[in-house]
C-alpha cells in the first residue's frame, strides 16, 4: 500500500431503496477503520437516495442513464482516490470490522488482487420466510466461507487500486457473469481470496415468486454470457442436481410405459439432486430447526429447478444466436 494507513474508497452503486441505503451508510460510518471515503453512485434513481447519501457525508456521483450496478461501480472507481477500492451493494450493511479486516488481509498478503466477503445468514430488513430462506441459501450456496472458492462477487469486494488500474474496470457489456469475468482477469496475475472476516447482512427479497423470477432471469443471462473458464452454476454438483430435477419432469410419464418401476424414477431423481447439495439442507436444519428446514428444502428444490430451467433456456438461445450469426459472418466475409 502507498501509505501506513491506506485510504479506503467504499463505492456504493444505488438505485432507489433509500431506506436500505441509509442502513448501508450507517454501517459504513460505524466501521472500526477510520480512513474511509464513501462514494455513492446514483444510477438515475427516482427516490431521494442522493439526498440521503449526501446527508450521511458521502460523495454523490450520478450516471447519465440507468445502466445497472456494473457501469455505476466503474464510474465510482473513476472518482475514487483511495489505495483500496471497496465495492459494496447498497442493500448490504457491513459488520463493524469488515473494512479493517479487508485492509489487514490485503496488507499482509500483497499477492491478493481481489478480496471477496461473505453474507451473513440473516436478512437485513425483510424477515419473511422467503427472505430468511434466501439469506441462508446465499450464505451457504453463493458465498460460502467454509471451502475454497473460485467464485467472486462484486457486491462485497475489496481491490487494491493499483490492481484495478492494471486489470481494468468491470466489463459493462456483461450482465450476470461480470464477477466471474473479473475473477478470471485478476487471476492472470494475482490471487483471489474469499474471507469470512468480511461480512455483511443483505436485504433479501420477501417472496418466493420474486426469488424464482430473479433466479430464472439470472441463470438464463448467465448461460448467454458464459465463457470458457467459468463453472456452470458456480458448482458442478449443483449444476448436475439441477439437470436431475429437470429430468424428473418428463420422467413423470414413465409409469405409463414402465408401470410401478417407472413411478420410482422421479422421486429418485429428486432425492439424488437433494443429496448433491446435502450440506446446504443440513445447514438450514441446524441453523433454524426442523420446521424451517422442511420449508427451506422445498423452496430450495424449486430454486434449483428454476435455475436449471433458466440455464437451459439460455443455452438454447445461445445456440440459436450462434446459428444466426454464422450466415451473417459468411455474408460479411464475401463482401
Amino acid at each position: 500500500m502507498s501509505q501506513e494507513h491506506p485510504l479506503v474508497s467504499v463505492i456504493i452503486p444505488s438505485y432507489n431503496r433509500s431506506d436500505v441505503l441509509r442502513l448501508c451508510l450507517d454501517a459504513v460510518k460505524e466501521q472500526t477503520y477510520p480512513h474511509i471515503e464513501v462514494i455513492v453512485v446514483d444510477d438515475c434513481g427516482t427516490e431521494d437516495a442522493a439526498r440521503v447519501a449526501a446527508s450521511k457525508g458521502a460523495t454523490v456521483v450520478r450516471t447519465h442513464v440507468n445502466g445497472g450496478p456494473t457501469p455505476a461501480r466503474n464510474l465510482g472507481a473513476e472518482h475514487a482516490t483511495g489505495d483500496i477500492l471497496f465495492f459494496l451493494d447498497a442493500d448490504i450493511a457491513l459488520d463493524p470490522d469488515a473494512v479493517e479486516n479487508a485492509v489487514r488481509i490485503l496488507e499482509s498478503h500483497p499477492e491478493i488482487g481481489a478480496l471477496g466477503g461473505v453474507l451473513r445468514p440473516e436478512s437485513l430488513v425483510s424477515q419473511s420466510l422467503a427472505s430468511q430462506y434466501r439469506a441462508v441459501q446465499m450464505h451457504r450456496w453463493w458465498m460460502p466461507a467454509h471451502r475454497p472458492t473460485l467464485e467472486l462477487h462484486a457486491s462485497v469486494l475489496a481491490v487494491p487500486a493499483k490492481v484495478f488500474a492494471e486489470v481494468g474496470p468491470f466489463d459493462p457489456r456483461l450482465r450476470e457473469t461480470v464477477s466471474s469475468d473479473y475473477r478470471i482477469r485478476v487471476t492472470c496475475s494475482h490471487q483471489v481470496k474469499l474471507s469470512d472476516a468480511i461480512r455483511g447482512r443483505k436485504d433479501h427479497d420477501p417472496t418466493v415468486r420474486t426469488i424464482l423470477r430473479k433466479v430464472f432471469r439470472r441463470a438464463r443471462l448467465s448461460a448467454l454470457d458464459w465463457h470458457q473458464g467459468e463453472t456452470p452454476g458456480d458448482s458442478v454438483p449443483r449444476a448436475v442436481g439441477g439437470v436431475l430435477l429437470l429430468a424428473a419432469v418428463p420422467a413423470l410419464a414413465l409409469p405409463m410405459v414402465a408401470g410401478r418401476a417407472g413411478a420410482l424414477v422421479p422421486p429418485a431423481l429428486v432425492a439424488a439432486a437433494a443429496a448433491l447439495d446435502a450440506g446446504t439442507h443440513r445447514f438450514a436444519f441446524a441453523q433454524r430447526g426442523a420446521a424451517f428446514g422442511v420449508y427451506f428444502s422445498g423452496v430450495h428444490l424449486a430454486v434449483t429447478f428454476t435455475g436449471a430451467l433458466g440455464g437451459a433456456v439460455g443455452v438454447l438461445q445461445r445456440l440459436a444466436l450462434s446459428r444466426l450469426e454464422k450466415p451473417a459472418q459468411m455474408l460479411a466475409a464475401q463482401d
